[in-house]
């Protein structure tokens, strides 16, 4: 038995553990799990526990329906918000076939087999997720609306979710997840709460349990958590920018002095961007966000330049990274971060040239400018096209995003 199991399994023993929760994302990144008890556990991280992948989204057919979810015995977490007497842990899994081979639709999986690719390369992927998303209260009528009509960095009582983002971060913490900053966002009642970057699966798998938390803490604070990119029409979009970056030897490989990696990234990125952007915009009300309250549409590249697509942030030498601003919360960050990172190491592969910087508002640039796909369909058009896509991604996942146009 691995070490680290042996760990696990003394842990629960000995913490009062009374449920086990194990957890995986369906194709869009909507988290499911399916919870044990102590006694079965054991056999789990051996075995597995079988699910019915016909009844996930974008996973198999009633014919071809068995799929095994085992344990990544690295990511116990204690729910907090859970009782404290008879506690309950939840893992993140990979998802197997009964023979034991990998599924080719597990994304996080995806992302963790490139992952050791390129550590093979001498570099490791490091990763930070910025996330925006709304706090809504039922008015008189019954309708959702913003806690409150506060704007960027405002305090109370103009802001209202002040104790609700408090209640959050500190569950956080709990959770062992480093909190860096927490405010107003510009939007009435949209917030922002920004944690440290760290290993790009580790990044993504924290994302998923920020998620949950918002909408735990949120539900105990009788108000509703909304992480749609475009929930009013005449307002801030909520995006999720992801932070990206190379160290090697424990330092970052990112340099301001010798940007040649970083650029060359970063060109990658560029190149394949409206490709990818099915993958980190996969619905219809994502493109109602682009192009305006410093949502990206051209595609671009500056520093300090939050209209561009990619800004390369003003930053300590530790912390040079580029920050893709064009996903949103409706993507799966395990395959936005997979796309993203196999675009950035083709371009340091095949030596890419990055293009001018721009240096202008390009919300006041109408020409001359490319521009990301407008809508689902038009981006839907540039996956059949790409011939990068073919090579990366496994065909299933490939046929389900292809179909989202026709199911939406």
């Amino acid at each position: 038995m691995d070490s680290t199991v042996r760990e696990v399994l003394h842990f629960i023993e000995e913490n009062d553990v009374k449920f086990i929760r194990l957890a995986f994302c369906d194709m869009l990144g909507k988290q499911k799990n399916i919870s044990v008890m102590p006694s079965q556990i054991e056999r789990v991280f051996q075995e597995g526990i079988s699910i019915d992948g016909s009844a996930i989204n974008g996973f198999q057919t009633i014919d071809q329906s068995d799929l095994f979810l085992l344990p990544d015995a690295t990511t116990l977490d204690i729910l907090p918000w859970r009782p404290s007497n008879g506690r309950v842990i939840r893992f993140f899994c990979d998802i197997h076939y009964s023979d034991g081979r990998h599924y080719e639709k597990d994304c996080r999986s995806l992302l963790k087999n490139k992952l050791r690719e390129i550590e093979r390369l001498g570099f490791h992927v490091m990763s930070g997720l910025e996330c925006e998303f709304y706090l809504l209260k039922e008015n008189e009528e019954g309708k959702l609306v913003p806690i409150d009509q506060g704007s960027y960095l405002d305090v109370f009582p103009d802001d209202q979710g002040e104790d609700i983002r408090r209640d959050i971060c500190l569950t956080l913490e709990e959770m062992g997840i480093i909190v860096e900053s927490s405010h107003h966002e510009q939007g009435p009642g949209q917030n922002e709460i920004d944690f440290h970057y760290n290993d790009a699966l580790i990044s993504c798998d924290q994302f998923k349990t920020f998620e949950w938390i918002v909408e735990n803490i949120a539900h105990a604070h009788n108000v509703k958590s909304c992480f749609l990119p475009k929930p009013f029409l005449d307002q801030s979009g909520s995006g999720l920018h992801i932070n990206l970056s190379l160290s090697m030897n424990h330092k970052n490989a990112f340099s301001l002095t010798n940007p040649q990696l970083l650029e060359q990234f970063s060109a990658g990125i560029l190149k394949h961007i409206d490709e990818i952007t099915l993958f980190l915009n996969p619905t219809e009300a994502s493109y109602e966000r682009f192009g305006a309250f410093k949502a990206p549409l051209a595609i671009s590249w500056g520093r300090c330049n939050r209209s561009t697509l990619i800004r390369i942030p003003a930053a300590s030498p530790k912390q040079v990274r580029l920050e893709v601003r064009s996903a949103d919360c409706t993507c799966n960050p395990y395959l936005a971060s997979y796309l993203l990172i196999c675009a950035g190491m083709e371009g340091i592969k095949q030596q890419y040239e990055l293009p001018k910087e721009s240096t202008i508002n390009l919300y006041e640039a109408h020409k001359h400018i490319q521009r990301l796909p407008e809508s689902l369909a038009a981006a839907t058009a540039l996956v059949h096209e790409s011939s990068f896509l073919h090579e990366v991604l496994p065909q299933g996942i490939y046929d389900y995003y292809i179909g989202l146009c026709k199911r939406q």
